[in-house]
C-alpha cells in the first residue's frame, strides 16, 4: 500500500513538471502573442539556430506601470505620494492652502492632474527628497506592507500581472537577463521588486533624483535632493539602458507612448527581435484604456506604429486567461 502511495505521488509530480515543462505560459491563451514568445525563445536559444544568442547577449527589457503591474485609477507612486503629503500635512500648514497640495489633501485627484507635470514634481519632491536613501527604502516597504488598491483592496504588490511574472519566469529559465526599465523611481522599485518579479536591485532602471553624499551621526549617508537627476521615460529609455545595462536588448516589452523608443531601440540591432505592448482592453477584469487616458496612453499612433514595425499588441482581454493571480 505503501508502495502505491509513494508511486501515485510520484506520477503526479512527474505530470506536473511534464505540464509545465509542456507549456511554460499557462495563464497565455493559445493565439498569435503567446506563440510569439515561445517561437521567439525557441529560436534564440537553440543550438545551432541561425537565430542563436549567446546567454550573455540575451537581454529583456520591461516597462514597470502597466506592463508588469497595474496603472490606474493613477500611478501606484503617486498614490505613495499622495500618502506622504497626508502624513506629512501636520508639518506643513501652509499646503492647506499651497497648490498643489491643498487640492490633493481634499482628496480632489482631478485638480491635482489638472496642474500637470509640474504640479506631480512639486509633490514627488516633497515627499521623496530630504531624507537618506536607507530611510526612503524602509518607507516604501513600509508602505507597500499596509497600502491597499483603491478598487480591488488587493496589497499594490498583488496587483501584479500573473502573464507577465510567467513571461519572466520563462525567460530567466532560458538563459534571459530580465531589465525592468521604467519612468518610476529607481529608488521607489529597487526595494521590492526581486520579492515580486525575481528582478534584482541592479537590474532595475528608472527615474531618479539627486543625491549627496553627507555625514550623519558620525556615519557616512547618502541624502536625497529635490533635484530632478535623470527622466527615464520616452527617448530616456534608450539613454537608460545604455548607461546601466551597456548592452542592447534583444526582446523589449511596454504598454504605452512612453515605451516606443524602447521598442524601436531594441528593433533597431541585428538579430531576431521581439518587440510587444500590452493593451489595456479588458474593463472587467482590470480597465479598458487607450488614447484618451492620461494614465498609460496607448495612442492610435503607437497602435500604427506597432502595426507597420511588425510588434506584437497583447490583448489582455483576450491573450490572458486571467490578469491577476487573484482572478478566478
Amino acid at each position: 500500500m505503501r508502495n502505491l502511495l509513494v508511486n501515485a505521488l510520484f506520477a503526479v509530480v512527474l505530470f506536473a513538471n511534464s505540464a509545465f515543462a509542456a507549456d511554460p505560459l499557462p495563464s497565455w491563451n493559445d493565439g498569435k502573442a503567446k506563440q510569439s514568445i515561445v517561437n521567439f525563445v525557441t529560436k534564440v536559444t537553440e543550438a545551432g539556430s541561425p537565430d542563436f544568442v549567446p546567454a550573455p547577449q540575451r537581454i529583456a527589457t520591461f516597462d514597470n506601470d502597466g506592463t508588469l503591474w497595474a496603472e490606474q485609477p493613477v500611478y501606484f507612486q503617486l498614490l505613495f505620494a499622495i500618502d506622504r503629503v497626508k502624513a506629512l500635512a501636520p508639518q506643513h500648514p501652509e499646503w492647506q492652502t499651497q497648490e498643489p497640495f491643498a487640492s490633493l489633501l481634499k482628496g480632489d485627484l482631478k485638480g491635482v492632474m489638472a496642474g500637470g507635470e509640474k504640479a506631480l514634481l512639486e509633490i514627488v519632491m516633497a515627499t521623496h527628497a530630504g531624507m537618506t536613501t536607507e530611510e526612503f527604502e524602509k518607507t516604501v516597504k513600509d508602505w507597500l506592507a499596509t497600502a491597499r488598491h483603491p478598487k480591488t483592496g488587493k496589497l499594490y504588490t498583488e496587483m501584479v500581472y500573473q502573464p507577465m511574472l510567467e513571461v519572466l519566469t520563462y525567460l530567466r529559465a532560458n538563459g534571459f537577463k530580465t531589465f525592468i526599465v521604467s519612468g518610476g523611481g529607481i529608488e521607489f522599485m529597487r526595494p521590492w521588486t526581486e520579492k515580486v518579479y525575481g528582478v534584482p536591485p541592479e537590474q532595475v532602471v528608472g527615474s531618479s533624483i539627486k543625491t549627496q553624499w553627507e555625514v550623519r551621526s558620525g556615519k557616512p549617508a547618502l541624502v536625497r535632493l529635490p533635484e530632478i537627476n535623470f527622466i527615464d521615460d520616452k527617448t530616456g529609455k534608450p539613454v537608460g539602458i545604455n548607461a546601466h545595462i551597456g548592452r542592447r536588448p534583444i526582446a523589449a516589452f511596454g504598454n504605452s507612448d512612453g515605451d516606443q523608443q524602447m521598442l524601436e531601440w531594441t528593433q533597431a540591432g541585428s538579430g531576431a527581435r521581439l518587440m510587444m505592448l500590452v493593451h489595456h482592453d479588458d474593463a472587467k477584469r482590470e480597465w479598458a484604456y487607450g488614447p484618451e487616458s492620461k494614465i498609460g496612453t496607448f495612442s492610435d499612433a503607437l497602435m500604427a506604429e506597432a502595426n507597420q514595425r511588425g510588434w506584437t499588441v497583447i490583448s489582455m482581454k483576450n491573450d490572458w486567461k486571467k490578469a491577476f493571480a487573484f482572478d478566478n
